[in-house]
């Protein structure tokens, strides 16, 4: 959401944030609304919005329309078999928006500024996440063993682990963009649907290239020129070795392309004015290579 808000703001849009005091963002006009009104009755909330407000668009789930104003909202996560998606509803990727019965979809975008971009890596492999059986990052530790790379983790609890892989902890901030920067590539080996995954286009930012998987979005985010993607833990040790041939540049301009927060806000922008003048979202525009 902060992305969002900067990339709106300089696209030269008024962005008024709905929010408790302690989520103020730089490049919107705070308008203070206590958690119980935002999870309280809609008519509560809806009268909290500023009078020439064009367009009300919410980031967690409200499960009916608002009256009077044009409503859209964005759903972050996955939702279980037989789901009942909330109305309005914008998706991360084409494949979010296909797993939930939904066309209308913008790929999440970053600040490149915010990255450090850097070619010459060093000799360590990365994963980024929670240490979880779905974010594969047991198949990064046997790539790591197999092939004896240097591997770092960095997620949220610690389990203990050989000689060579070394867990950092949570990181965030300068630590996160030195990791990023100085890494030869990132494992994402994800074994569950991603519907986005922000960590994928951090690393492109800062020059890394990605070993994944063909699950969820990844498909859309990652091409050949900037990493690769597997079906299988052999798969994907055998690309780990010849990895770092993609261009940290290629990756950079790849990310700069499709994914800053610029770019999103100019997605965004398009569904509020199909929004406005239709009354419904428009279709969500894939990168390019997308299969679909």
């Amino acid at each position: 959401m902060a992305a969002l808000v900067q990339g709106l703001a300089e696209l030269g849009h008024r962005v008024s944030l709905l929010a408790p005091p302690e989520t103020k963002l730089p490049g919107a006009t705070w308008i203070d609304v206590p958690q119980k009104v935002l999870l309280g009755p809609l008519d509560d909330l809806v009268a909290r919005v500023p009078g020439d407000a064009d367009v009300l668009h919410a980031h967690y789930p409200i499960q009916r329309l608002p009256a009077g104003i044009p409503f859209l909202q964005t759903m972050y996560g996955n939702m279980g078999s037989n789901p009942v998606v909330p109305p309005n509803n914008v998706f991360l990727s084409q494949n979010h928006a296909r797993r939930h019965g939904g066309t209308s979809f913008v790929y999440a975008g970053l600040d490149p500024a915010t990255f450090t971009f850097r070619s010459a890596k060093a000799d360590y492999d990365l994963f980024i996440g929670r240490l979880h059986s779905v974010k594969g990052y047991r198949w990064a530790i046997a790539g790591a063993r197999r092939t004896g790379r240097r591997l770092l983790l960095a997620g949220g609890w610690r389990p203990s682990f050989r000689r060579g892989i070394r867990y950092v902890g949570e990181v965030d901030g300068d630590r996160k963009r030195e990791l990023l920067a100085g890494a030869r590539c990132l494992w994402m080996p994800a074994l569950w649907d991603e519907p986005f995954g922000l960590t994928l286009i951090e690393a492109l930012f800062s020059g890394t290239p990605v070993l994944g998987t063909h699950r969820g979005s990844l498909p859309e985010i990652v091409t050949p020129d900037v990493g690769a993607l597997c079906d299988s833990l052999e798969e994907l040790i055998e690309a780990s070795r010849t990895i770092q041939s993609r261009s940290a540049q290629a990756c950079r301009a790849h990310a700069l392309r499709y994914f800053t927060h610029v770019i999103m806000a100019e997605e965004y922008v398009r569904c509020y004015r199909h929004l406005m003048a239709t009354g419904s979202l428009p279709p969500g525009r894939p990168t390019p290579y997308t299969i679909t």
